[in-house]
């Protein structure tokens, strides 16, 4: 093990009855990087937060977070983490700033830096009211301030901007790489992939328990080549350039109705986007639009993991 790596876990394992949620995971996460963390429903992206910031103890295997040893140090490894879960942890009851001041006198960190947290994320006009009167996002950013009171080493966010309106998200991906920016190493689970092939320098696909992918988002896109695209004429058309496609590509294409599109992954550096509109034009298809492109994080996701749906 070693303290070049903010989160360096070995072999995790953990089940629940017969469930093994976690086989084996292995992570190293940089210092003052953003990792962003996918995968399928049930592949244990939060049973890994919850291991790794000691919420629940692993079966097997050892981590270091910060260069504390989660099993030997966890008072160590709790005082130099923050974590901001999947639901806001705030009082309603309670307006922003007491809900602030209050996790402040906990963790026996100073007023002021309530007061500063308020402030650097736009509370500060509605300090003084109740934070049941908080829209979705002011909720998650004064979720998001109270886990940075004790100015964490590392950050867990675990899917922080699930059911927030789209400016709501943009807000919290400023405060995301502000932290970053100013040294703090956030671990970012996400069900958004736009969400981590903006924000994070690297990414672990993790699947059945195990990372089973990890590299940038340019990494990633690379492994499984370029998307072919068409728009087609009329709708009836879409099968038959789904068969020209799934010749070329030798991918199963997806089709798109509303759109009148159907697309592919190809691995093929020697298909061109000529080639595809001439086996379109030979098999008789009548198209409007073509394109060949890297793929989206999304288009990644479902063929790494040979899933037909994203997973929250």
């Amino acid at each position: 093990m070693t303290t070049t790596y903010a989160v360096l876990s070995e072999g995790l394992e953990k089940r629940f009855g017969d469930v093994r949620a976690l086989r084996g995971l292995d992570l190293a996460v940089e210092q003052g990087t953003v990792c962003g963390v996918l995968g399928p429903n049930g592949a244990g992206k939060t049973t890994a937060v919850r291991v790794l910031t000691t919420l629940t103890a692993p079966d097997a295997g050892s981590a270091r977070i910060a260069g504390h040893d989660l099993s030997r140090e966890p008072d160590a490894v709790r005082r130099t983490i923050g974590v901001t879960g999947q639901y806001a942890s705030v009082d309603g009851d309670l307006t922003g700033a007491q809900n602030l001041r209050l996790f402040a006198k906990l963790l026996r960190a100073p007023r002021t830096r309530a007061d500063e947290l308020l402030e650097r994320f736009g509370l500060t006009e509605a300090a003084g009211r109740p934070a049941r009167t908080y829209s979705g996002g002011m909720r998650r950013r004064l979720d998001l301030a109270a886990s940075l009171l004790v100015r964490p080493q590392v950050l867990f966010l675990d899917e922080p901007t699930t059911g927030l309106d789209p400016h709501s998200r943009g807000g919290i991906w400023d405060a995301v790489r502000e932290l970053a920016a100013e040294g703090t190493t956030v671990l970012l689970t996400t069900q958004y992939l736009e969400e981590a092939d903006r924000l994070a320098d690297d990414i672990v696909l993790i699947d059945e328990g195990r990372a089973a992918h990890r590299g940038t988002p340019t990494e990633l896109k690379a492994m499984i080549g370029s998307y072919a695209e068409v728009v087609v004429a009329d709708v009836s058309a879409l099968p038959a350039a789904a068969a020209v496609l799934d010749q070329l590509t030798g991918s199963e294409p997806a089709l798109d109705a509303d759109r009148r599109t159907v697309g592919a992954v190809t691995a093929d550096p020697t298909l061109t986007l000529p080639r595809i509109v001439r086996e379109l034009d030979k098999a008789g298809v009548h198209i409007v639009d073509a394109g060949l492109r890297p793929p989206t994080l999304d288009e990644v996701f479902l063929r790494l993991t040979d899933r037909k749906e994203l997973a929250a």
